[in-house]
């Protein structure tokens, strides 16, 4: 075995320090005032002010302006949101409403000392109040829609904006119009949040049902692989097979109710998703959906079904090596632990760099004025002739940027941050596949089974792989990477430039997009098989990457069916148990099982935990069969190598198991013997 090559790989990782240096989480955190202060941040004046009220709203042209701090008013921070309609001379005429207004002015505002057109003159006070709502910390007008389509704010639909003129309601729909969307979302958000705390410990007891299910099935294949193959692909067939019944039901059963024949395009995107299941064409494509896989998957058995029988052969195999390895189960736990760390890295750098932009200032003003949108300092804004030229002009925070060179190029900080991403999660990924490799390659290359298996595999293997691949590994990782950072800036490129773009450039980037995917799959692919080559013999990735192409393509019949039948059979193991962990969290969250009824909690959408779950129990499902998976092509690939390496004499026996030996009418020569 050989030292790790090409690169120290912990030297290239290290984070862009200017990200981490002029970072501020707080940009997305708080809300920014007129002033550049954040609103809510603990230990300052303000902390107690959580909330971003702006003196006029209808200067906000969309909702995008708001959430980038881009609204041409001036913008304070307040306890809470204004409840009710108000004008600042109607406020300054009764005494009893001063304080209440005076939360929403400017600091040092004395109603007794200056009337109310020398306080809307120097923009003290906003020249009205209405009903507003939070949202993201900021106060919104409180939209809403009574029947008829009139538009409100609270229950008003017509404004005196303090100035003598009337404002309808619509006029703030038309200047956070598209904030009702936002809002609406919001609203599904909260519904969905809602039914998370209502159900998130059912949820948990789901995720432990099928990590309970796919530890017994990993168990029950220990011992009857072949049996349980074949359960397993007679349940799959009878759980797909009760889906298509199920939707035929529903289907049915809603066959002349009223609304039932609307159509889903008709129908449109709704916020509740439970109006598509009264509808029949929604059950009518699933039905059709699972009738396809049904027919896919019996073809499949049926034309495959010699290919099946070496496959389960191979399953076996595994399980029994699964079986002498059992502390394989666990190492996607590590894995899963390394690979939240490179998420948090990669997601903690990210914010850093979207934060890491300067306050910019910019003159606002009511008039005309020669000086609008000019950037300004507010420190020295008032010594200059700006303000003499423009009396009703103010120095506002604007937004957050900057003209430097590094807030130019925080684009490709970005990309570079996504490349660093990449490359730490393969090279996590490719250190569990070359530690399996490494476990299960010992037990096939033992002789006398489980005799000659080394005490700890696992932990044999990933000691050798940290010692000796780790540039092998970081250099396999580096490749895969470069090629998904190409199809990342692909589909940026495609995002900028899809308004300007003609039939050949989408033509172009659509085949270039197709082309980097199936090279993507490639490199994944020949990766895998090269870390099971690096694992077998230690060398190094380019000439492990080789020999293992060439294996392969010496047995491409094998590879192209007898693999991927392993494959898909493990994939239907998967499917089994995703759906019967699926099919019992329906039943339970959607009330259908009378005996649980009351315990089922009530949810506004039954879906989202029936959707966590299901989710949830694939990539526990996942996990589990991983091991399996890497096992088998570990396996498969001794096994190939085995074939072509030895040939059954004395001096060169097999080392496949008797099982396999049988199936392909072999043997070794002293077992032979034996035999006679």
């Amino acid at each position: 075995m050989i030292t790790g090559q090409y690169l120290n790989y912990s030297v290239v990782i290290l984070p862009p320090t200017s990200a981490w240096s002029q970072g501020d989480p707080r940009k997305v955190i708080y809300p920014t005032d007129s002033r550049g202060q954040f609103c809510g941040q603990a230990g300052t004046p303000l902390e107690k002010k959580p909330l971003l009220f702006y003196f006029n709203i209808l200067k906000c042209a969309s909702p995008l302006t708001l959430l980038e701090f881009q609204c041409p008013t001036t913008q304070l921070c307040v306890e809470s949101c204004p409840t009710k309609h108000m004008t600042l001379l109607k406020a300054y005429l009764n005494k009893g409403e001063q304080e209440y207004y005076k939360q929403f002015c400017k600091e040092g505002v004395d109603f007794s000392k200056m009337s109310a057109p020398e306080i809307l003159r120097d923009g003290l006070c906003p020249s009205m109040l209405m009903s507003s709502k939070p949202f993201t910390r900021r106060c919104l007008p409180a939209l809403s829609t009574m029947k008829g389509g009139v538009v409100v704010v609270g229950n008003e639909t017509i404004f005196d904006n303090g100035e003598g003129e009337k404002v309808n309601a619509t006029d703030f729909l038309d200047a956070s119009k598209k904030s009702n969307v936002v809002v609406e979302a919001r609203q599904v958000a909260m519904r969905i949040f809602e039914d998370y705390t209502v159900s998130w410990y059912w949820i948990l007891i789901g995720l432990v049902i099928a990590m309970v299910v796919s530890l017994i099935f990993i168990i029950l294949l220990r011992y009857l692989a072949g049996i349980m193959i074949w359960v397993m692909i007679v349940m799959v067939i009878l759980v797909i097979g009760y889906g298509i019944f199920h939707c035929a039901m529903e289907y049915r059963s809603l066959k002349g109710e009223p609304g039932s024949d609307v159509t889903i395009r008709d129908l449109g995107l709704q916020t509740d998703f439970s109006v598509y299941l009264q509808i029949r064409q929604t059950w009518l494509a699933f039905m059709i959906i699972l009738s396809i896989v049904e027919v896919v998957v019996i073809l499949l058995l049926i034309f495959l079904r010699k290919r099946v029988l070496i496959a389960i052969a191979l399953i076996k195999e595994a399980s029994r090596a699964v079986g002498h390895v059992m502390s394989s189960l666990f190492y996607p736990l590590l894995t899963f632990a390394l690979l939240a760390l490179v998420i948090a890295y990669w997601a903690i750098t990210a914010v850093f760099l979207s934060t890491s932009n300067e306050q910019v200032y910019k003159v606002f003003n009511t008039t005309e004025c020669d000086y609008s949108r000019n950037t300004c300092n507010p420190e020295t804004f008032n010594t200059t002739n700006i303000t003499a030229q423009c009396p009703d002009a103010e120095c506002l925070f604007a937004f957050y940027g900057g003209e430097t060179y590094y807030h130019k190029y925080l684009i490709l900080f970005q990309f570079y941050n996504v490349f660093l991403f990449f490359w730490c999660a393969n090279f996590v990924t490719a250190l569990g596949q070359v530690t399996l490799a490494g476990a299960f390659a010992s037990y096939y290359w033992a002789f006398k089974k489980p005799d000659d298996i080394p005490a700890n595999p696992i932990c044999s293997s990933l000691g050798r792989a940290l010692r000796y691949h780790t540039g092998s590994l970081a250099f396999g990782s580096l490749i895969l990477s470069l090629v998904q950072v190409i199809r990342v800036l692909l589909e940026y490129l495609d995002q900028k430039l899809k308004a300007a773009q003609n039939r050949f450039a989408k033509f172009l980037l659509s085949c270039l997009k197709c082309c980097f995917w199936c090279l993507e799959k490639f490199i994944k692919f020949l990766n895998r098989n090269a870390y099971i080559m690096v694992a077998i013999y230690g060398k190094s990735f380019c000439t492990s990457a080789r020999d293992a192409f060439f294996l392969l393509m010496r047995n491409i019949i094998r590879v192209a069916v007898l693999d991927k039948v392993t494959d898909f059979l493990l994939f239907l193991g998967k499917l089994l148990i995703v759906g019967i962990v699926g099919i019992c969290s329906f039943f339970f969250f959607s009330g259908r099982i009378k005996a649980v009824e009351q315990t089922a909690p009530s949810l506004n959408y039954y879906w989202v935990p029936i959707l966590t779950v299901v989710v949830g129990s694939y990539l526990i499902a996942h996990g589990f069969f991983s091991v399996y998976a890497m096992c088998v092509d570990t396996l498969f690939l001794c096994f190939l190598e085995d074939l072509e390496r030895n040939d059954g004499t004395a001096e060169r026996p097999y080392f496949m198991s008797q099982n396999l030996l049988t199936i392909l009418k072999k043997s070794n020569e002293d077992q032979a013997k034996t035999v006679d």
